[in-house]
């Protein structure tokens, strides 16, 4: 998700979506241990998702 599409969205909006992206991490972490994945990247991908939508909470947090 890219971050101009990010700050159009509520914080609530954010918050949601941030728990789901971490939730899939999780997943995505223990699959990749257990099995491994073909594509090991889309774990820096997810973490860096997770990392941009934080950052785009605590700008709007700030902003008040």
């Amino acid at each position: 998700m890219k971050a101009k599409d990010l700050r159009n969205m509520t914080e609530d909006t954010i918050l949601d979506s941030l728990k789901e992206e971490k939730a899939a991490l999780a997943k995505m972490k223990f699959s990749h241990n257990v099995a491994g994945t073909e594509n090991p990247m889309t774990l820096r991908a997810k973490r860096k998702d997770i990392a941009r939508m934080k950052t785009i909470l605590n700008e709007k947090k700030n902003s008040k």
